[in-house]
């Protein structure tokens, strides 16, 4: 098994515990157990848990946000219909986990947000580029009039990320994706919705 084999099973058997049972709760010995990788292997690769942690938060937020570049960067698709195979996609991950795991991301920025200037600088990069790609989608969809020009992309984006992270955790509590579908319908339905000529006079 070549070496960078050995440090993506780590990162993989981490990432897994890390998302059922949270990171202060996973200890590196689980991990070694997990994939049955010892002791010396993990310390050649990181020199404390701290580093595992930030190597796992990468990991994720490199693969999904390959998902997210494929997602959001098909031409082909108009830009709403983009955002809502986005959370098409979310609403069936909770399905596959049934409501336990939610957005690893998300999960950890609860968690350790608090603890650790550390891994809040981190989570929050992550965010910001998640927001980076929702706030060219949206541009695309105020540039074509289908989304109401008078709140700014960055501001709605910020909104999206921050209100879908929220139905998620209320999807995990309540074990039902129902809240991640009413968000999507007031974001849809009442944020984003251009204003008609009629609605305009009347309201």
């Amino acid at each position: 098994m070549k070496n960078t084999a050995t440090r993506d099973k780590l990162i993989d058997a981490g990432a897994a515990l890390i998302a059922q049972q949270g990171y202060n709760a996973t200890g590196i010995n689980a991990v070694l157990k997990n994939c049955g990788v010892p002791k010396g292997s993990f310390y050649h690769y990181f020199s404390s848990k701290e580093e595992f942690g930030l190597a796992v938060i990468e990991h994720f937020a490199s693969d999904y946000d390959d998902n997210l570049a494929a997602l959001f960067e098909d031409s082909s698709q108009p830009p709403l219909d983009r955002l809502r195979s986005y959370f098409a996609a979310g609403r069936e991950h909770m399905y596959e986990c049934d409501h336990s795991t939610g957005c690893l991301i998300g999960n950890l920025g609860q968690e350790l947000a608090g603890q650790s200037d550390t891994f809040r600088d981190a989570l929050n990069l992550v965010f910001q580029r998640w927001e980076k790609r929702l706030v060219s989608c949206l541009n695309e969809a105020q540039a074509q009039g289908v989304v109401r020009p008078a709140i700014s992309s960055e501001a709605l984006a910020s909104f999206i990320l921050s209100g879908w992270q929220g139905a998620i955790l209320r999807a995990k509590t309540l074990k039902s994706v129902a809240p991640m579908e009413h968000f999507e319908a007031i974001l849809f339905e009442q944020v984003l919705k251009v204003p008609t000529l009629e609605a305009v006079r009347t309201g």
